[in-house]
């Protein structure tokens, strides 16, 4: 208050200032405005194609060593934020890593870190790591076993859904287990697996006690994939997008509260599968 009562008390000689100041500007010699002239700029760097990008994360992963589970250790316990230490989250927002694929996780941190898989969370902690750091994790969330959780087991009361009457899980459980063929959707255990391990390797994870919630939010948004996201240019995205866009609302929450109810391997197999996850990595 006391500054704007000064500025007003002095207005006079600010302006005779400021003319005094373009009176100066305008005589200067013409050699100093153009010192003061900036440099020119170099033209923006071309734009960098994702793909591009993808492919050698790729291959540097396919050139790294095999996962250590002791070093991801060390490596992984800034994930534990948000997955949990032993990657079994306690947030559905936050998608459990326990028992997940190494290669399927280095893949995914890789398109994080590329952008391919755009998410302003994981980006930065993405881009931070090199590919025998993501073999790394991958490896130490392998060793993990996931939590189950359950499956809904309440009617379907809605007179007006072909499903009513049913109870959710068993609806759930057709779709993963049968698919429905009248509409060309594949049972999710083709790929997933009967128990939800899905296949060692970095392409079909394991599904298995996934949050129900996580899981229906990544169907959703496969299925509200525009025809021209360029995430379609990857052929498993392509797959996945194609088989949400033909399920109902209604079947997304039923089959995503079966797979958080399906259970993981006993500890023997679960420890195998991890071991042949590593085996199957390039």
């Amino acid at each position: 208050m006391r500054f704007g009562l000064a500025l007003c008390s002095v207005l006079s000689l600010a302006t005779q200032f400021a003319l005094a100041q373009d009176t100066a500007t305008a005589t200067a010699p013409a050699a100093a405005t153009e010192a003061a002239a900036p440099a020119e700029t170099a033209p923006p760097p071309a734009p960098v194609d994702p793909m591009a990008a993808v492919a050698a994360g790729f291959a540097e992963l396919a050139n790294a060593n095999p996962g250590d589970a002791a070093a991801g250790g060390g490596k992984a316990a800034v994930c534990g934020a948000c997955h949990g230490l032993d990657g079994n989250s306690t947030d559905a927002q936050y998608p459990k890593l326990a028992g997940q694929h190494e290669g399927y996780i280095a893949r995914q941190l890789t398109l994080f870190k590329t952008g391919a898989r755009p998410n302003p969370i994981m980006l930065p902690f993405a881009s931070a790591l090199s590919a025998q750091d993501m073999r790394d994790i991958g490896a130490h969330f392998a060793k993990s076993s996931a939590t189950s959780g359950k499956a809904d087991d309440s009617v379907i009361q809605n007179e007006y859904s072909p499903n009513n009457g049913k109870r959710v899980v068993n609806v759930g459980e057709t779709i993963y287990r049968g698919g429905a063929k009248d509409r060309s959707i594949p049972a999710c255990m083709a790929c997933h697996g009967p128990s939800g391990r899905g296949i060692p390797g970095p392409t079909y994870p394991s599904l298995a006690g996934q949050h129900s919630g996580y899981t229906a939010n990544v169907l959703n948004l496969f299925k509200a994939t525009a025809p021209s996201d360029p995430a379609l240019k990857d052929p498993n995205y392509a797959i996945m997008a194609d088989i949400a866009a033909r399920l109902t609302d209604e079947e997304i929450l039923a089959v995503a509260s079966y797979i958080q109810g399906l259970h993981t391997a006993a500890a023997g197999e679960h420890l195998e599968a991890a071991q042949a996850s590593a085996a199957a990595q390039p």
